[in-house]
């Protein structure tokens, strides 16, 4: 009989590799950003909201704010590293009007980040606080996060195309929302069940509109490449 334990830890390690698809899935946009030398008409505000994502999510992993979460800081360090790989492309193919503003946006995230960590280690001595705290933080920028998606919906059922709504990346993001939340029941952590089991109501919902309006969807805006910007999440 598997324990407890040994489950979520199977389980994380999949999340793991879920989420790290997530994360590498935006690489086909930068592969084109490198290629034209340009960034064109797409926007860094995706993946610099990544950033702070998994900063946030980073600080709430270690052992000194909430133990046994090593699985949620591995795929959220690896994918901070991703993120900031894909702004600094970005950074180097913008105009400087752009670089402007990421460089504005990135000592935004640092300061807050850096804030946020000093509350967290100062101001509170106990995992239960520092897990609160932090928890909190992540949950509710998750919850700003998926504000995105709803936008896309909303797009789908007035325009009844899914032309802006990739099948697969609906589907990967559902996948992750299930995985993570099966992670955070085994032993329960409600500041991961929380985003997670919005997130895969935000999946299920997504995949039941690509089923509605799939056939309405006229073929030459199906084969649009839609994946300008992609929300990213790892857990």
């Amino acid at each position: 009989m598997v324990s407890k334990d040994t489950a979520r830890t199977i389980v994380g390690i999949i999340g793991n590799v879920v989420s790290f698809g997530l994360f590498a899935s935006p690489i086909p946009t930068f592969k084109k950003i490198y290629q034209d030398k340009t960034v064109a008409a797409f926007k860094p505000d995706p993946y610099l909201a990544t950033v702070l994502s998994c900063c946030l999510w980073v600080i709430y992993g270690l052992p000194v704010v909430h133990p046994d979460s090593t699985l949620v800081v591995t795929i959220n360090g690896i994918g901070l590293a991703m993120e900031l790989i894909y702004v600094t492309v970005f950074f180097v193919y913008s105009d400087w009007t752009k670089r402007r503003k990421i460089l504005i946006a990135l000592a935004c995230i640092i300061l807050f980040v850096g804030v946020m960590a000093g509350i967290t280690f100062g101001a509170f001595h106990s995992h239960h606080d520092r897990s609160m705290f932090m928890g909190i933080l992540c949950v509710v920028f998750n919850a700003i996060m998926y504000v995105s998606p709803l936008t896309v919906m909303q797009r789908v059922i007035r325009t009844r195309s899914v032309k802006y709504m990739p099948f697969t990346l609906s589907l990967a993001n559902l996948l992750n929302a299930i995985i993570w939340l099966i992670y955070a029941l085994l032993k329960i952590d409600a500041y991961i069940v929380i985003p997670n089991a919005l997130g895969t109501i935000s999946g299920v919902l997504q995949i039941v509109l690509f089923v509605l309006f799939y056939h309405s969807t006229p073929k030459e805006e199906e084969a649009t490449d839609m994946a300008q910007e992609v929300q990213l999440s790892g857990v």
